[in-house]
């Protein structure tokens, strides 16, 4: 009797075992899909919504024209740099005394946080080559201001001299392929000149040291007070100089390969993937950790380089996209890690939230269009102390935007649209 109840308990006690493992498999099961389902739900991203009522309205009944960079200082002040060339009649009409407006505001402008003016000035001016047509524009860390430029045309007078001398203009000076914009120009923030490097109309190519061709972009490195260029439109390279003393350091092209000037012709997605930049070579930004990020716009894609030149690894996005391209820029975000990009896209209408370490799109936000939170060629990015993002835009867009970070959100769809202020 005795060993008939051990033997039932034990088989009580065994079964009830084999119940809570069961019960135990099963739950971890659950709990592994309720994990999956977790993490898949629980991807973050910074959230933003557009500020509309920012910047303010100008004064002077100045208006302004493509905006072709942004950037921002130590104080969180704005800056964009703009063409008054780009204006269409209509909008000058102050300036040939037709109506009572409107007039270019001045090249440089730049705004507090709350969208107040708080600087303006630019143009030609004594001892420095003023940019036939402004790109780019970035505030160091010192405070210091650079621009860049893409203009081309002949100088004044080139064909003269060359048909009194019976020989052909070469390259560089000819009306439809002269290169006008090779320097790079430094001043204060009140807009005193400071330093030049490169010379109008001297560029002898994506490996000459001494000039640039059409720079499109510049960043100065804090940690080694480096100046790099994404130079640009006219050459097919990432170039480094001294901030301080304009100095040639080094340059490199795509995969870190010598830069060739051949010309490789109109972008064909279904090609082999391009060994050279194609124009324009876009931005060339540093991350804090040290690693530099080239925008080769028309090619789509974004190269990453350690700052000796070194190839590290490259995205392409939106691969089918032709014309102007897909990856226009690139800012950081202002976590420590600055574990996130933001791309914008000119062609496509929208800014990409990125993974910086897999170089993953995340989400998007944006649409094409003239409305607050719509783009029409957004062309450059920047971000402040606080995170919030400023975009422009260029052709017709003619305008600089604000998007207020809102905190980390869970990405729930790929694009959001126009990000609109909550109610």
């Amino acid at each position: 009797m005795e060993g008939k109840l051990e033997m039932t308990n034990n088989f009580k006690i065994g079964t009830s075992l084999a119940v809570v493992v069961v019960a135990l498999g099963v739950g971890s099961v659950v709990l592994q899909k309720r994990a999956v389902v977790a993490e898949a739900a629980g991807v973050q991203a910074p959230r933003f919504e557009v500020n509309p009522m920012w910047p303010k309205p100008l004064p002077n009944h100045w208006v302004i024209g493509n905006v072709i960079g942004v950037s921002v200082d130590a104080q969180d002040h704005v800056w964009i740099i703009h063409r008054a060339g780009s204006l269409e009649a209509k909008e000058t009409y102050l300036a040939t005394k037709s109506a009572e407006c409107c007039i270019a505001a001045p090249p440089v402008l730049a705004f507090d946080q709350e969208g107040n003016l708080v600087h303006s000035w630019g143009g030609p001016g004594q001892g420095y080559d003023w940019p036939a047509s402004n790109h780019g524009i970035t505030v160091d860390y010192k405070g210091n201001v650079w621009i860049g430029g893409n203009g081309r045309g002949a100088p004044a007078g080139a064909g003269k001299q060359a048909k009194k001398e019976g020989t052909p203009l070469e390259d560089q000076t000819t009306a439809s392929t002269a290169y006008a914009d090779n320097q790079v120009l430094k001043f204060t923030q009140d807009g005193k000149f400071l330093m030049q490097i490169g010379k109008p109309y001297k560029s002898k190519g994506s490996n000459d040291t001494e000039n640039l061709r059409l720079p499109a972009k510049l960043f100065v490195d804090k940690k080694t007070d480096e100046l790099y260029v994404a130079d640009g439109y006219g050459n097919r390279r990432v170039i480094v100089f001294d901030a301080s003393t304009g100095k040639y350091k080094r340059h490199w092209g795509a995969y870190g390969n010598k830069p060739d000037d051949t010309n490789l012709g109109n972008y064909d997605p279904n090609a082999p993937i391009a060994k050279q930049f194609r124009n324009p070579v876009h931005c060339a930004d540093v991350s804090d950790d040290g690693f530099v990020y080239a925008c080769d716009r028309v090619n789509d894609r974004l190269q990453v380089f350690k700052t000796d030149g070194t190839f590290v690894k490259e995205a392409i996005y939106d691969k089918n996209t032709l014309g102007d391209g897909a990856v226009w820029d690139v800012a950081f975000s202002k976590d420590p890690q600055q574990k996130f990009m933001y791309i914008p896209d000119g062609a496509n209408e929208k800014v990409r939230v990125v993974n910086r370490e897999t170089l993953e799109v995340i989400t998007t936000f944006g649409d094409g269009g003239r409305q607050p939170g719509q783009f029409y060629a957004v062309h450059s990015i920047a971000t402040d102390s606080k995170g919030n993002v400023y975009t422009t835009e260029t052709y017709r867009g003619q305008r600089v935007q604000k998007f207020e970070y809102k905190g980390l959100m869970t990405v729930t769809k790929k694009d959001q649209g126009v990000v609109w202020p909550k109610k």
